[in-house]
């Protein structure tokens, strides 16, 4: 019950920070700053990338290699099965993106905000899973304090990148001409599905606590495919793609910071 406690307020920390970068629509109307959409998606992209190497594969490596085992084998594979994931789901699921205005996945005859928010719910399952895996491998290390630091530290980097994630969701909304209201809501409806699959994570990996370094991996590896697919591509669209390197060296700099000096 602790353990569903902790992924509750870590995953909610992440739900609230999506909500508050998508609150920017009252700040910034009809005119979106390209500039700042750039800015925000490489940022979090950075901070997904940091994320994924120092609050999951590394800790997954350690894990297997304490197990016995050889630790390159889960991480590796857990990787690649995440990426596999996300891209099953990219191909299965209608979504449209907002910086391209590009459909994928199967026809569908759904509205465009239904398909704006299936996009961004895609990009946080991973964000969702990672921080509900960190809380349970460090509930199944409760001896050692600083494994809830370190997973504090996951959820803390998520949830700064998703400020800037939610804003670049609701800005280019409000910049169609959506109400500041509306855009907000759908910005922060697409936060909604992390507390939902960080529960859901971490109440399977209750069950299975032998794979988590494979858990672990797997949540890092559909993060990557999210950075790599969307968020630095939509970064560098425009004439601001220097801006957009900067912010994803920014968010990689400040996540790896944050993880090692709390963890």
């Amino acid at each position: 019950m602790r353990e569903l406690l902790w992924v509750a307020a870590g995953t909610g920390f992440i739900f609230l920070m999506t909500c508050l970068g998508s609150a920017m629509v009252f700040l910034f109307h009809s005119q979106s700053n390209r500039m700042l959409q750039t800015l925000f998606l490489g940022f979090a992209a950075g901070i997904m990338i940091a994320a994924a190497v120092f609050g999951l594969l590394v800790p997954a490596i350690a894990e297997a290699e304490t197990d016995g085992g050889v630790g390159w084998i889960p991480a590796a594979g857990g990787f690649v099965l995440g990426v596999l994931f996300l891209f099953l789901l990219d191909r299965l699921i209608p979504h449209l993106h907002p910086e391209t205005n590009t459909r994928e996945g199967p026809s569908s005859s759904l509205k465009r905000t239904t398909l704006l928010v299936s996009a961004v719910t895609l990009h946080n399952i991973p964000e969702g899973m990672a921080v509900g895996l960190s809380f349970a491998l460090a509930a199944q290390h409760s001896e050692v304090p600083s494994m809830y630091i370190s997973a504090i530290a996951l959820a803390l980097g998520i949830g700064i990148q998703n400020f800037p994630e939610g804003a670049a969701v609701a800005l280019p909304l409000r910049q169609e001409g959506m109400g500041s209201a509306k855009a907000f809501l759908v910005g922060c409806l697409s936060g909604a599905v992390e507390p939902i699959f960080g529960l859901l994570t971490v109440l399977v990996a209750s069950f299975i606590a032998s794979y988590m370094p494979w858990l672990l991996s797997f949540a890092a590896g559909a993060m990557f495919y999210v950075v790599v697919e969307e968020l630095i591509p939509e970064a560098h669209l425009g004439e601001h793609s220097n801006a957009g390197t900067m912010a994803v060296m920014a968010g990689f700099l400040l996540m790896m910071i944050l993880d090692v000096a709390l963890g």
